[in-house]
């Protein structure tokens, strides 16, 4: 394998893919033009990503420690995916000079910790998303028998939070031990270095596949096929407006992650022996770097739908801005009242010219 942009060989070494040769076989595949459209795609998707993600998610996780004491379930979930979108997103600018560079130049430890933002903060994404969806079907279809009431709602939130921290933890473990820094020829690389046989590599991609697609899919579509139901026989816009919010931020977490779970599918075939043609390969490569730009875009969007589907988070917002940037606030008031007054003015005056 060689060292070029792998930088998200964290999961299952496919950056490794984009640039090396079918070890198979006897002559190699020639992946330079996969190579020089990552060194110039991928740190700019990147960066962008980092700052407007960092800036988004940062936002939420302050609003919602701030006001921690009005938090209930699903408040908790929101924060610990905040969270878990900021381990992610920092381990992007350290992909981005990976991918520029075409080398690893931050040494062993670095490797295994970036890798681990990485790996902590995708699990950890997908499982808080399924947490929240199977909090909503009790607290909606069994509101009767729900653990999660309003009175114990967020100490139940805060076990059942570090509970997915440990599994997410547990999921990242294979990663996070194989990743390592290895010197070449031709420079150093961080990738996992799997034992000889297959057993390891071909485990990490089923994994990938199962945690981060087919299970929390199956478990969504069972829980919303019973709350959609129930909601239906409900007059309470609040509970619509809660499930709306929720269900807008798993349609488009799926809509993000699916192609790239399709494409580590393809991998996964890859390395069983089939689509072993060059042509597979630099496909496969491409194909990986498109589908992961739009799988980390992801991250810019949570806070995003927050603003626009979640009314509660936009008041607090705003309240948590104006306590912060009083001053700010203050002038921004003052210039929005008087251009209230100009225009008033101006309309009136108008209004007299027509009369007269």
């Amino acid at each position: 394998m060689s060292n070029s942009t792998e930088s998200n060989s964290y999961s299952t070494d496919n950056y490794g893919d984009y640039y090396n040769y079918n070890e198979d076989s006897a002559a190699p595949c020639n992946n330079g033009n996969v190579r020089d459209f990552g060194q110039v795609f991928l740190p700019t998707l990147y960066s962008m990503v980092f700052i407007v993600g960092f800036i988004g998610n940062g936002l939420v996780a302050y609003v919602l420690i701030k006001y921690r004491h009005r938090s209930n379930m699903t408040d908790v979930c929101l924060l610990n995916l905040a969270m878990s979108d900021l381990l992610f997103l920092i381990s992007l600018p350290f992909w981005a000079h990976y991918a520029a560079m075409n080398q690893w130049t931050f040494g062993n430890f670095m490797c295994k910790a970036v890798t681990s933002f990485y790996m902590l903060g995708f699990y950890g994404s997908i499982f808080f998303m399924t947490l929240m969806t199977v909090d909503r079907y009790v607290v909606i279809v069994h509101a009767h028998a729900s653990l999660f009431s309003q009175h114990h709602s967020a100490k139940a939130g805060v076990g059942l939070a570090g509970f997915m921290w440990l599994l997410s933890l547990m999921a990242s473990l294979p990663i996070m031990i194989f990743s390592e820094e290895k010197k070449e020829s031709n420079g150093s690389t961080c990738k996992p270095e799997y034992p000889p046989d297959a057993y390891w590599r071909q485990f990490s991609y089923i994994e990938l596949i199962i945690l981060g697609l087919i299970l929390p899919l199956s478990v969504m579509l069972f829980c919303y096929s019973s709350i959609i139901p129930t909601l239906y026989h409900m007059r309470s816009q609040k509970k619509h407006k809660a499930i709306r919010l929720i269900l807008v931020l798993i349609i488009v977490f799926f809509v993000f992650w699916t192609p790239y779970n399709v494409v580590t599918f393809l991998y996964l075939l890859h390395h069983t022996g089939h689509l072993q043609s060059c042509e597979w390969q630099q496909n496969l490569g491409l194909s990986m770097q498109w589908v992961e730009t739009i799988a980390f875009s992801h991250c810019c969007l949570n806070p995003i739908i927050y603003a626009f589907v979640g009314q509660k988070f936009r008041r607090l917002v705003v309240k948590a801005l104006k306590q912060s940037f009083p001053v700010c606030f203050k002038m921004l008031t003052t210039e929005l009242s008087e251009r209230r007054s100009s225009v008033y003015s101006r309309s009136s005056e108008i209004s007299t010219t027509r009369i007269m």
